[in-house]
């Protein structure tokens, strides 16, 4: 079998560089593969300011509409994305130990499971899009138009559920340079193609928040296309093949299930503990959500350095592993860690000292500017505490230790945002600034939780 493509998984001779070589050979195996991830997500982020920004600039029911629908569609995908854990860190042990046809299964099974699921999902979320407008607390008139864009974004959930586990099996072997182009170059068709559809540019009809939808789902289709393209060209280390493609194999399934399952757990615990603090947010009124979701928006951009590093931590700490280096998988997550700190720490600064200038950015709102401004200076005094927990949590999962992220997301999510959040809001009526508080507390948990975990180093003996 060819073994092309931008691979990086270790070789003897990189595993012998990095235990002779000390920390300079470590980082620079980390940013061989952070870089493109880091690049990927700056990208991804600028590009999703500039569509934030487009829909901030039609209302803030727009805005709001945009936001009620992303809560139970990142609820949904969570169960992809769990599936995906489990794949990476299969696809990673597989590689590093030199078992390819291995590997291949675990892809193979991979996208069996998402087509099947792609197509329990789409069909109740399409036909229930109103209800679940309204159970998330939707007002009158952000559902005029809010139904219509929910309902393009629900079919949509198939193709950007495939393009996920197959940007995850490319990860998993090491390439994190072709998801990169592949996720730029669809949000920039967001852009290039929602720009005119919302504003009514070039002879095209102005359709607002339902022209950014429109954007979206086309741009979730080829990178789609994109990246089943990659994996059956036959070109890369891991390949898919059309004979193989709905033959079950039932073991491979389990260990996929088997590790991906407190995934799934975790991001059902984060999911539907964001959902309830949308739903208390949406109580305080149509301006305070807009700010609100624009806030989110930029956490975004507070997420990149941790999760860039986090897909390096997965990677290295799995090959690693499966390389039988599991002294080497643990300065791969140390390593990591710090530097994604420094990162992280510099980011928050900057969120701290701009936070005014950066909501300009998005909105003309007076309002929504001074609501929002108080969370991004939230958001910037806990980057260092978020950095940790991401990347970290990625180095047990590419360890295949997914219960203690479950663990830690339950108790943090649930054992304090929401709790917080209710009492913040609710009981003490702090408003914005009670809501971002919980979400504080919350990353300063669950990275006490995972830091914990992995320096007692009990996930060096897992086995997958």
């Amino acid at each position: 079998m060819e073994r092309e493509g931008n691979a990086s998984n270790l070789t003897d001779e990189d595993i012998v560089k990095l235990e002779t070589g000390g920390k300079k050979e470590i980082r620079k195996k980390i940013f061989q593969l952070a870089g493109p991830s880091l690049t990927e997500m700056i990208l991804l982020n600028f590009v999703q300011m500039l569509n934030m920004m487009m829909v901030g600039r039609v209302g803030a029911e727009a805005v709001t509409a945009v936001g009620l629908t992303n809560q139970p569609v990142f609820l949904v995908l969570a169960i992809f994305m769990a599936l995906n854990v489990g794949t990476t860190a299969i696809i990673a042990r597989a590689v590093g130990s030199r078992k390819y046809e291995e590997a291949n299964q675990a892809a193979q099974q991979t996208f069996f499971i998402n087509i099947v699921l792609s197509i329990i999902m789409i069909i109740p979320t399409f036909i229930f899009a109103e209800e679940i407008m309204i159970l998330m607390g939707a007002a009158p008139e952000v559902l005029e138009d809010g139904v219509l864009y929910a309902q393009i974004i629900f079919l949509s959930l198939g193709f950007i559920a495939v393009s996920m586990s197959l940007s995850a099996v490319l990860r998993g072997a090491g390439d994190t340079v072709t998801p990169m182009k592949i996720n730029v170059f669809s949000n920039i068709i967001v852009v290039v193609i929602g720009f005119p559809l919302i504003y009514g540019y070039f002879g095209l009809p102005e359709m607002g928040v339902v022209g950014a939808a429109i954007a979206t789902a086309l741009a979730r289709i080829l990178s789609a296309v994109w990246v089943i393209y990659v994996l059956f060209s036959g070109k890369f280390i891991i390949t898919l093949s059309l004979d193989q493609l709905f033959i079950y194999n039932k073991s491979m399934i389990r260990r996929i299930i088997r590790i991906g399952m407190p995934a799934a757990g975790e991001q059902l615990a984060l999911r539907s503990g964001q959902m309830i603090f949308a739903r208390v947010v949406a109580g305080l009124g149509t301006v305070t959500f807009a700010a609100n979701q624009i806030c989110f928006s930029i956490l975004g951009l507070t997420f990149m350095p941790g999760m860039a590093f986090a897909v390096a931590a997965t990677t290295l700490v799995g090959q690693g592993l499966g390389a039988k280096k599991p002294q080497l998988a643990e300065k791969f997550g140390w390593e990591t860690r710090k530097i994604g700190m420094i990162v992280s720490g510099t980011l928050g600064i900057f969120f701290i000292v701009f936070a005014p200038y950066i909501m300009i950015l998005y909105t003309n709102d007076p309002s929504v500017i001074e609501q929002g401004a108080k969370a991004l200076r939230i958001i910037g005094f806990v980057q260092v505490a978020q950095a940790t927990q991401f990347i970290l949590s990625g180095a047990l999962r590419g360890a295949g230790d997914t219960k203690f992220p479950l663990y830690a997301t339950f108790i943090g999510v649930w054992g304090f945002r929401v709790a917080l959040c209710l009492l913040f809001v609710l009981v003490l009526d702090w408003g914005i600034v009670g809501a971002w508080l919980a979400i504080a507390v919350d990353q300063i948990v669950r990275s006490f939780i995972i830091y914990a975990r992995f320096k007692n180093g009990k996930w060096k003996s897992l086995k997958v």
